[in-house]
């Protein structure tokens, strides 16, 4: 794999993980992240996960396509 799509497999990992965090754990991610309590405070949590973890799917996606299409 070359460095370029191993770096972009990294920052997916880290994306996915993190918005899997905020989608399971809320009330930690609000309290390590400071964020009021409130039911506003919980949806943004909510969306910014789901966003992150899109993102580290897509990411991830785009890496393994990456490395298959440049094997072949």
């Amino acid at each position: 794999m070359r460095l370029d799509l191993a770096i972009m497999a990294g920052v997916a990992t880290a994306a996915g993980a993190a918005g899997l965090t905020l989608l399971v754990k809320p009330a930690a991610a609000r309290a390590l992240l400071s964020v009021p309590e409130g039911e506003p405070a919980l949806y943004a949590l909510r969306i910014a996960g789901m966003m992150l973890a899109a993102l580290g799917l897509m990411l991830g996606s785009f890496a393994t396509v990456g490395s298959l299409v440049l094997a072949a």
